[in-house]
């Protein structure tokens, strides 16, 4: 069985046995954050279903937002799009960035994984088009503190975010789930 199968195959037990509670509560979860709190943070697999409950946030509270090593290459990149929707579609009052201990952005290298994706068939023309951004976002990013108040100071100083909004920057341990602050957003 694939892995597409064996998922499936959990989705309609899932499907099937949804509690009488969730069927209730289902129709009325909103779209629009509770806590009106957007979180950024990293896709590393140690903090699905920890995170959240290590901030006490549950499903409708909170917009997640993620990507590798939760970083920001751009002025207008994804989670920049995102955030500005979050913040005038959905009413986002804060944002937290969370990096985490150990992450695994911060011990790859550019070359490393430019060789991966030759060893798998990845165009030499198609590596060339990226390389430079590349190597600047993934060679740089080796200290997840450091980037954590990278990114709070690009999102505070980015012209699509209003002043307005607080952004704090947080480190996350994946093994014991304590949470460290490095950037208080509300001291200005």
């Amino acid at each position: 069985m694939t892995l597409l199968e064996q998922i499936l195959a959990v989705n309609q037990s899932f499907v099937q046995n949804v509690s009488e509670e969730f069927k209730q509560t289902a129709p009325k979860v909103s779209k629009f954050p509770q806590k009106k709190l957007a979180i950024f943070t990293c896709m590393d697999t140690r903090l699905v279903d920890f995170l959240e409950p290590a901030l006490g946030i549950k499903r409708q509270e909170a917009v997640v937002i993620k990507n590798a090593g939760n970083s920001i290459t751009g002025s207008f990149e994804a989670t920049i799009r995102s955030l500005v929707i979050a913040i005038f579609e959905l009413d986002i009052k804060e944002i937290m960035v969370i990096g985490h201990e150990d992450c695994g952005v911060a011990h790859s290298t550019s070359q490393a994984i430019i060789d991966k994706m030759l060893r798998r068939g990845i165009s030499h023309d198609a590596i060339k088009m990226i390389k430079e951004e590349f190597e600047l976002w993934l060679d740089n990013f080796h200290r997840p503190h450091e980037n954590v108040k990278q990114v709070v100071e690009k999102i505070k100083n980015n012209p699509l975010i209003p002043a307005d909004i607080p952004v704090h920057g947080l480190i996350f341990e994946p093994n014991t789930g304590e949470l460290s602050v490095l950037v208080n957003g509300y001291e200005r």
